[in-house]
């Protein structure tokens, strides 16, 4: 864990000065590594990879006198040239995001202890239920192998809120308007709720509200997912709105349509008809029984806050582990399926692959979804 927070946490800044002999200025972190931004380094702008090379060997030398475990270095486009000249050094890229590309370098004793960059993207997806007639916001979208019926959804953007991804997809998708509930807002990067009306808002043009998150699929070997693996959270909305302007841009279709008739169609994939009959119990038994509700907390970091999702206790006490502890406690004394989430491995619309859903358990699961 600690290896992880090397590359992203630069507390106990030490700056080096940039001397005579060459030497990167770069900021020490807590971790023993040290990150060279050569933005802000004063290079020349026609620095030469030669040059450059040179500077940087001097840098490495430098820094392993110093004990240094690992060299971060921060290439902008402008000087990519640089990047040719870090890896003849030993340097490798760790990411690229934006105007450019982060390399590392382990420096430490052994096999490399630095963590790697993101291993999942997150999709959110919103199943907007109108709880006076029992009818969800469904969409199909285009350029997809299967014209199925699905929630509509997308991918969360860094920061955001799963809520409010939810919420503006199903607005961009179907016009139907949607909001955060639990003091939360549109567009507000803090967790699920966000990103789900966010998603809903933008595929829809509905807007609706976020209550609740359902259901986790987690795939790998996604298609277009860029060797990442793939998390698929769908969350329950209940509709502010219910005027269809659908993204026709995204979808081929859109409707409001009777749980059941989603549930038994075979116009749809798995999970969506897995989710429908978890919506079909919801609101017959009360959506206590589906729900995964979310709390604020206070994280560990001042100043900083996270979303909790776990099912509900009687009680609710404390942060994470805490929480986590009672939860424990709560099986070992009235049984682990009041607590668990269990997973189900199945077969993904792509042929020969599969995904793994978690989702509250049902009396009668549906052997079809």
């Amino acid at each position: 864990m600690a290896a992880r927070a090397l590359s992203v946490s630069l507390t106990c800044p030490q700056q080096h000065e940039a001397e005579v002999g060459g030497v990167l200025p770069g900021k020490v972190d807590r971790f023993g590594g040290v990150t060279v931004d050569l933005a802000e380094a004063g290079l020349p702008a026609d620095i030469s990879e030669s040059s450059f090379s040179k500077l940087l060997e001097d840098s490495l030398s430098r820094w392993r006198v110093e004990g240094r475990v690992a060299a971060w270095l921060r290439v902008p486009v402008s000087l990519s040239r640089c990047a040719a000249a870090a890896a003849l050094h030993g340097f490798s890229f760790h990411h690229a995001r934006g105007g450019g590309a982060t390399m590392a370098l382990w420096m430490g004793g052994g096999a490399s202890r630095l963590p790697g960059y993101a291993t999942h993207q997150v999709g959110v997806a919103g199943a907007v239920v109108d709880e006076s007639n029992g009818k969800v916001l469904v969409v199909q979208d285009k350029n997809k192998t299967k014209n199925a019926w699905k929630f509509p959804g997308g991918l969360s953007d860094p920061g955001e809120n799963i809520g409010a991804t939810a919420v503006r997809e199903v607005f961009e998708e179907t016009g139907v308007r949607s909001e955060l509930g639990s003091g939360l807002e549109l567009g507000l990067g803090s967790g699920l709720g966000a990103t789900a009306v966010r998603e809903v808002f933008e595929e829809t043009g509905v807007r609706s509200e976020f209550r609740a998150l359902l259901s986790v699929r987690q795939q790998h070997d996604l298609p277009g997912a860029f060797g990442m693996s793939d998390l698929y959270l769908i969350c329950r909305l209940t509709p502010l709105s219910h005027e269809i302007d659908f993204c026709t841009q995204e979808c081929l279709r859109c409707e409001w349509l009777d749980l059941a008739e989603l549930a038994r169609t075979r116009e749809t994939t798995p999970i969506t008809s897995r989710v429908a009959n978890l919506l079909m119990r919801g609101l017959q038994d009360g959506f206590q029984q589906v729900d995964l509700p979310m709390e604020q907390l206070p994280a560990v970091h001042p100043g900083r806050v996270y979303q909790l999702y776990h099912r509900p206790m009687p009680s609710q006490p404390g942060p994470i582990t805490s929480r986590v502890a009672n939860l424990l406690m709560r099986g070992l004394q009235d049984g682990f399926q009041q607590v668990d989430l269990p997973m189900e491995q199945l077969p993904a619309v792509h042929p020969g692959r599969v995904y793994q859903l978690y989702h509250r358990p049902m009396p009668n699961q549906p052997n079809n979804a």
